[in-house]
Order: C-alpha cells, then structure tokens, then sequence
C-alpha cells in the first residue's frame, strides 16, 4: 500500500508571522505559545502582541530544551489548566517535535512556526523524543501531521549560517536515503511504500540543494532574503520534510541515532552536522562511485560540515566506540533495515572508519 502525507497547509514567506492573523484564528483562539528563552527575545514576544492585537489569548510556556515526556507532559499539564484549544510551536526542532506530542495528547491542533531552516521536522507526523540527558529514546507517530506550517523567511535568515547549512546537510540525506528504500521497495516514515509523488520530491531536494545551497549560505551570511535562500528554506522544510517522511530513512538517519550513544564533544554537533557523516557512511555502505562521493564531500566541506572523525570529535574513538554506534544504529525498528541488504554494527564501524580515511587521504 502507498502512503502520501503533508500538513494541511504550508505558507513562507517574508514576513509570514505577521500576515497570517485569520489563518491561526481558524485553528483556535488561546494558543500555548512554546519557544525557549532566545526565541522569545528575538521573534517570540513580538508574535506574542501580534495574536493579542489580533483578538487571541496565548499563553506564553518557555521550552526547556529537550523533546523528552517529562518536558511534554508539563506542557500539557499547564495546557488543560488554561483550556488552550491550539499548540504553536516556534523554535527549532525539538520544540517542534514537543509541540505536536503535547497537540496530539491534548486533541487539539498544532501550528508549526520554525525560526531556523535546520531540521525538516516541521512538516511530519512523528517527533523524535529523546531522554532528559539527550539521549536518542523512540519516535511518536501520529494520525495527523500538523494543521499549519507557517515559515517567515525574514526571521530564518537572521538565524546563525551553521543552522541553515545545518538544515541544507538534512535535506541532502533525503535522497540518499529515498533511492535505497526504493531498491528494497521498503517502508517509509508515512506507513506504507513510496508514492512518486514522495520520491519526485525527495530528488528535487537534492537538486535544489546542489543548485542553491551556496548562493542561499551566502544570502543567510548578511543576512537578505534572496530567491536562492527561498527555495533552499522550502527544500530543507517542505521538500525533505515531505520527502523523508513519505519517500522513507535508511541508514543515515540510523547513524546518526547511533551516534547518541557516545557521551562527549560529539553532542555539541547539530542533527545535520551528525546525519552528513550519516549520509557519507551510507554511501560507503552502499559502495556508491568516487564521482558521486567526491560530490557529497566536496559540497560538505563548502558548507562547513563535519567530513572525518576529528571534525566529529571522534579522533580518539575506539573500535568499541565504533561498535557502540553501530549497535544503537542497528537496533530492532531502526531505519537502517529500510536498506537494500543486511547491515551489521561491524559494517557501520567499518564505513565510519572507511569514510574518515578516504577524505584524509583525498
């Protein structure tokens, strides 16, 4: 059975925060508003007088941090107390992924507003929830994705360049990962095979991304908006939201999980700078062309992405280190077994070696 999914409506734009009252009013009138203490300062308090000019009543929660149940179930709790009737989240992805589990604990809908182009979590019907500490724990999935995806291009490209390139390395790993599902006619994020529609979109990432991923870093450097960094926020949100979700994971995003099983420097890195080694890894997993490889380097390294264990603060890794991934990556539900062929922890400790050889001795 093929499965398609996408939220019901997505607006971008310059501005889009400020020219949507009659869309959001449509969702409900007492919004929670969740978004941490620094998105608050820089777009939040001022989105905040915007639904009050507007004739709505949000309630302002300041997100901790982590996606974990205990911070999901705390919101929920301030929520029933309030009787709120919609959920915006506006942040990044972790307070994204919050915001869709406390709308769907609570039957109410969710507003999506991201403030960085680095994740393509705004789209889906599933949240990544991680422990209190950081740690990888499972995915929530969903009946619905989200009711409104509001991205204002004007707020995104204020955002550090390291978060959009962030975002651009994500949306690199769509592809990738949609060609090997395909090969094994395997499952994907939606719950069932692909659609054309999900795999023309996921191309389209990838070639968007090639096209315009260094002319839109460039825009988000002196930060202006250009019509190269809006097509790049629409590939690196809506193409790769779309297309992972209903073009399918493999091993990339496997990797990266795995990756949360080591303590140290390496969770300093962001979720893209971790699933571009992913992506790298997947490509000698699969023995991919130098061609196509070289490509894959060559454009990390323009963009400022980690290519060899150093920069993944994984130089003194040990062969145990490495097994450690490999066996979280390779765990009973991982999307690693989307792939084409079987994949062992000793292969993904393997290619994760591999690939930091191979770029060092380029």
């Amino acid at each position: 059975m093929k499965v398609f999914a996408s939220p019901s409506r997505y607006i971008q734009g310059k501005n889009a925060l400020f020219t949507n009252a009659k869309t959001l009013k449509q969702l409900g009138d007492s919004p929670i508003l969740l978004c941490d203490d620094v998105v608050y300062g820089i777009v939040g308090e001022r989105f905040e007088s915007y639904l009050i000019d507007n004739g709505m009543t949000p309630v302002h929660v300041a997100f901790n941090g982590e996606a974990s149940d205990n911070e999901i179930s705390r919101v929920v709790a301030i929520a029933k107390e309030n009787g709120n009737d919609v959920i915006i989240g506006l942040g990044g992805g972790k307070t994204i992924d919050s915001a869709k589990a406390i709308a769907d604990l609570l039957a109410v809908p969710v507003i999506i507003a991201p403030t960085i182009a680095s994740t393509d979590a705004p789209t889906s019907a599933l949240s990544v929830i991680y422990t209190d500490e950081g740690a990888f724990e499972k995915y929530i999935f969903y009946s619905k994705n989200p009711d409104l995806v509001l991205v204002d291009t004007q707020v995104i490209c204020q955002a550090p360049k390291r978060l959009l390139a962030s975002g651009i390395a994500d949306g690199l790993a769509t592809w990738v990962e949609a060609r090997a599902v395909m090969q094994k006619n395997g499952d994907t994020m939606a719950g069932g095979n692909q659609t054309l529609a999900g795999v023309a979109i996921a191309k389209a990432c990838e070639q968007t991304l090639f096209a315009d991923g260094l002319k839109a870093m460039a825009s988000c450097d002196r930060q202006v908006v250009t019509p190269a960094l809006e097509n790049v926020i629409e590939a690196n949100t809506l193409l790769s939201g779309l297309g992972f979700e209903s073009a399918g994971l493999a091993a990339a995003h496997a990797i990266h999980n795995g990756f949360t099983a080591l303590t140290g420097a390496i969770h300093h890195l962001t979720h893209g700078e971790k699933v571009a080694y992913g992506t790298l890894t997947q490509l000698f997993l699969e023995n991919r062309s130098r061609e196509e490889i070289d490509r894959y380097i060559d454009f990390y390294q323009a963009i400022g992405m980690p290519t060899t264990l150093k920069e993944m603060h994984l130089d003194t890794a040990t062969q145990e280190d490495f097994l450690k991934i490999g066996r979280q990556a390779t765990m009973a539900g991982e999307t690693i077994h989307q792939m084409p062929f079987v994949i062992t922890p000793e292969d993904v400790a393997a290619a994760l070696v591999a690939v930091d050889a191979y770029v060092t001795s380029r």
